[in-house]
């Protein structure tokens, strides 16, 4: 057997070396590409960004760390101590010295315990503090941005990033740091353990690391692919998620439920491939390493077992029945850490696609901010000043083109013209949900760019055509922002618009559910509890964007019972189609093409005979018709 001693120790030493160079080689080539996400960040930026979060939590990660080297002595000196009490079994030995080896074997594990508990539950409380400030701060820069911004990135990317991306931040600092520190420490110390026991035995075990070396660049290789197309999968399923059961009405009246499931079947099919694909390279890698195990085992038995049984010496060094036991263990503690760092560094570089995904999200600067000089509005006259305002959302493609006109305090000024001309273009303008690029909008002669966005919002208040309403109660709707408002004072609100006598008719009142969007109130109804919502909040200037277009003729009266008591609280600015809820305006402005083609009153229109007379004719002659029929 001694002619086979040089090539052992040949490639124990190239094992040695391909051990080292495994985890240089994880831990700096798997930095340079990032899973599932193309770099264009730096990794030293990724890191130092996590770590601010990370910071404000040293004590416990140091905890963490001092407690880990606890749970790794338990590895390291656990074998030693069984090979030990099975060369004390074979020979005479005192049953107090038995009881005291089980007594340390038991304490050391009892310790090892503790510390595994501590170190998890410290863990799970820090990463989720940790998440939960990362996703709030997500949340909050998302709600920083312009209208503009937020189209432009679909929902379900963003849910994505708030939940799936996010958790697999909290995978990083709950689990897959500590647990690949932890392993490099296993390793490292069971290695020196080992070559403490028995060098050639040890030799002998590194002769397999080469062939791990092999299989893990190769399982890096394709788990690297599997997991881009699960992250890439998962957020096609999200967004698709997202963008149909918003619109699940349209797809059920169209009939296109049969197309959508099968687009997302498809959807769905790919992503299956992509987890199946992914369950594949882990299920291969797994039992190669754990083959590389039994044969390390076998090589030892056949060796130990020889070199026992025949009383010979291996490389010069005696072995024992205790050492064949002691390096059984050492093995399997080897082996399985260094199974689980390829695993891990592929989840780490997972973590750290997911963070740049989420700090991409956060690097997008808000177009619409606050300037250094910005000032608060406190009290609101209502003047509203255009004043040559050029506007484009898109470069070059201009929506208002030198736009002029002035709305005085508490008048009520209403848009009209056809779709497209810049209507309600103007109003999102005045609320500064886009900035302009030429020109200048004044309110009370201040420039809006040299108010401080809360402020100047907090003094309008809008009813869209579509209303919004959140999951909660009517209560919660109409009171939003707002604060120790009793329950009269709500009321009174809902009985100024006329939305009183619906809610007395539900069973739960004020406290009765809405639902998601408000989908179990009718359109009107959900109109007037926005009336109501901008009533109880007081606002200087009000804003009605086609707030009668999708109501009923009894509901629109009540609505325009509405209106005529709104327009004495302040500015109203009024978009509308139908030209009988401004015909009471004291300044109607025709647009056209994003320009103002004329105004005046409504009389003042009439009798100019232009393209305001034109669009009141036309009406007129649709309602007698209708009448007729």
């Amino acid at each position: 057997m001694r002619e086979y001693y040089p090539l052992l120790i040949t490639g124990g030493v190239i094992g040695g070396f391909a051990l080292v160079f495994v985890i240089a080689y994880l831990s700096i080539h798997d930095k340079k590409e990032a899973i599932g996400f193309d770099r264009n960040m730096k990794d030293s930026e990724i890191t130092r960004r996590l770590l601010k979060y990370a910071a404000p939590h040293w004590k416990e990660f140091l905890l963490v760390l001092l407690v880990m080297l606890f749970s790794v002595a338990y590895d390291v000196v656990s074998p030693i101590l069984i090979g030990s009490i099975e060369e004390m079994i074979k020979n005479d030995f005192p049953m107090s010295r038995l009881l005291a080896m089980v007594t340390v074997y038991a304490s050391i594990l009892l310790v090892s315990l503790a510390c595994t508990y501590i170190q998890s539950i410290t863990l799970q409380k820090t990463g989720q503090r940790i998440i939960s400030k990362l996703r709030e701060d997500l949340f909050v820069h998302i709600e920083s941005l312009s209208h503009n911004q937020l189209h432009g990135i679909p929902v379900g990317k963003l849910v994505t990033r708030v939940t799936n991306d996010t958790n697999a931040i909290s995978m990083m600092f709950t689990n897959i740091i500590v647990n690949l520190i932890k392993n490099c420490f296993i390793v490292l110390g069971v290695l020196a353990a080992m070559l403490c026991q028995n060098y050639a035995l040890t030799l002998m075990v590194l002769c397999f690391v080469p062939f791990i070396i092999l299989f893990t660049v190769i399982f890096r290789k394709f788990s690297r692919k599997a997991y881009r197309k699960v992250k890439d999968g998962t957020t096609d399923v999200n967004t698709f998620l997202s963008e149909n059961l918003s619109g699940m009405k349209i797809i059920q009246i169209f009939n296109r439920e049969d197309k959508k499931q099968r687009e997302f079947d498809l959807k769905n099919e790919k992503l299956g491939r992509s987890k199946r694909e992914q369950i594949f390279v882990f299920g291969i890698f797994r039992p190669v390493v754990y083959m590389l195990y039994i044969s390390s085992v076998l090589c030892l038995l056949y060796i130990g077992g020889r070199g026992y049984i025949h009383d010979t010496q291996f490389l010069g060094q005696t072995i024992t029945s205790g050492t064949v036991v002691t390096f059984y263990l050492f093995i399997s503690k080897f082996f399985t850490p260094i199974q689980s760092l390829a695993e891990q560094f592929n989840w780490l570089q997972s973590a750290f696609a997911s963070a740049e995904k989420i700090f991409t999200i956060m690097d997008i600067a808000p177009e619409v901010v606050d300037a250094p000089d910005a000032v608060e509005l406190e009290c609101v006259e209502g003047k509203i000043e255009f004043e040559n305002v050029w506007f484009a959302y898109v470069p070059g493609e201009w929506v208002l083109k030198d736009v002029s006109f002035t709305v005085n305090a508490r008048q009520t000024a209403a848009f009209v013209g056809s779709t497209g001309s810049g209507k309600t273009t103007i109003l999102s303008l005045i609320c500064r949900n886009y900035d302009i690029q030429k020109g200048r909008i004044l309110i009370d002669g201040i420039d809006i760019k040299k108010i401080k966005l809360a402020s100047l919002r907090r003094h309008f208040g809008q009813m869209l055509q579509d209303v919004f309403l959140f999951s909660g109660t009517i209560r919660s709707n109409i009171l939003l922002r707002m604060e120790n408002v009793s329950d009269s004072e709500v009321m009174e609100a809902c009985r100024y618009v006329n939305a009183d006598k619906f809610i007395a008719r539900l069973p739960g009142g004020l406290d009765e559910e809405v639902r998601e969007r408000g989908n179990n109130f009718s359109a009107g109804q959900r109109q007037l509890l926005s009336f109501a919502r901008t009533i109880i909040h007081r606002p200087e200037i009000m804003i009605l964007d086609e707030a009668t277009a999708n109501i009923d003729t009894e509901t629109e009266l009540l609505i325009q019972n509405s209106l005529e008591k709104m327009m004495n609280i302040g500015t109203m600015l009024i978009v509308a189609h139908r030209l009988s809820t401004i015909q009471h305006a004291d300044n109607i402005i025709y647009l056209s093409r994003g320009r103002i083609v004329e105004q005046g009153t409504h009389f003042e229109l009439l009798e100019k005979k232009g393209a305001y007379h034109a669009l009141y004719m036309l009406q007129c002659r649709k309602q007698e018709l209708t009448a007729k029929n």
